[in-house]
C-alpha cells in the first residue's frame, strides 16, 4: 500500500503541474493580446485621425467596428473579486469564444476564500474543460454555456451547465461516466476528492439536451477590502 500511495500522489502532483501550466499559458496568451492591442493603440489613433481629416468617415466607422470586434476578443469579461478565479474564468472564456462557445457567466466572490489557489484553479479549470469539449460536439449555434458563482450565506456556490448532443447521460457506479472514454475523467474525481475533503456539496444532473454540475464550499467569511 506504500507503493500504491506514492504512485498515486506523483501522479497527482504531475496532473496538478500539468493543470496549473496549461491555465498560466492561457492566462499569460491572454494578456499577451491585451499588450499587443495596447501596443498599437497610438497607430490606431493616428490612422483613424488621418481618415477623419480627409472627411472618409466611412473608413472610420468600418475601422472602429474592426477596433471594436479585435477588443471584445481580448476583453476581461469576469470580475469576481478573486484574482485567481478571474484568471482561470476570462481565459477559458477566451479560449471558448475562440472554438465558436457562447459563455454566459455570473460571477462574485465578495469574501476571501478559504480553500487553496490550486484547490480553486483544478475545479473552475476542469469544469470548464469539460463544458468546452462538449459544446464542440454541437452545431456553432447550439453551443453555450453558462457560469455561475457567488456566495449562498457562509458558503461557495458554484453552477456549471452546458448543452450536450448525447441526450440525457446515465450513471456507472452512482457516477456519471466521462465522455471521453475509458481512463478519462481524472478531472471530474479530482473535484470530487476537493470538494469531500473541504466538506461540501456536490451534484451532477443531466437531462435532455443539458449537463449541470452545482458546488457548495463552505467558506470562513473575511471580506475582501474595497477599492
Amino acid at each position: 500500500m506504500p507503493l500504491l500511495s506514492r504512485l498515486i500522489d506523483r501522479c497527482i502532483a504531475a496532473y496538478q503541474r500539468e493543470l496549473m501550466e496549461i491555465h498560466y499559458a492561457e492566462v499569460e496568451n491572454m494578456y499577451r493580446q491585451m499588450r499587443g492591442w495596447r501596443h498599437d493603440y497610438r497607430s490606431h489613433i493616428q490612422l483613424l485621425k488621418a481618415h477623419a481629416a480627409q472627411g472618409e468617415w466611412d473608413a472610420v466607422r468600418a475601422y472602429l467596428d474592426e477596433l471594436e470586434s479585435d477588443l471584445a476578443a481580448v476583453d476581461t469579461v469576469v470580475k469576481t473579486g478573486n484574482a485567481m478565479a478571474d484568471a482561470i474564468l476570462n481565459s477559458k472564456i477566451s479560449l471558448a469564444r475562440s472554438k465558436q462557445i457562447s459563455v454566459q457567466a455570473d460571477a462574485s466572490i465578495p469574501v476571501e476564500l478559504a480553500l487553496s489557489e490550486l484547490d480553486l484553479c483544478i475545479i473552475l479549470g476542469n469544469l470548464f474543460d469539460n463544458a468546452i469539449e462538449a459544446s464542440l460536439a454541437l452545431p456553432r449555434e447550439n453551443r453555450l454555456i453558462r457560469v455561475y458563482l457567488d456566495m449562498k450565506g457562509t458558503q461557495l456556490y458554484i453552477s456549471f451547465t452546458n448543452f450536450t448532443a448525447e441526450g440525457k447521460r446515465s450513471k456507472s457506479g452512482g457516477r456519471f461516466r466521462s465522455t471521453k472514454g475509458e481512463g478519462h475523467g481524472f478531472g471530474l474525481v479530482r473535484i470530487d476528492a476537493i470538494v469531500e475533503r473541504l466538506g461540501g456539496w456536490l451534484s451532477r444532473n443531466s437531462e435532455d439536451g443539458a449537463f449541470t454540475t452545482e458546488i457548495l464550499l463552505p467558506q470562513a467569511i473575511r471580506p475582501t477590502e474595497e477599492t
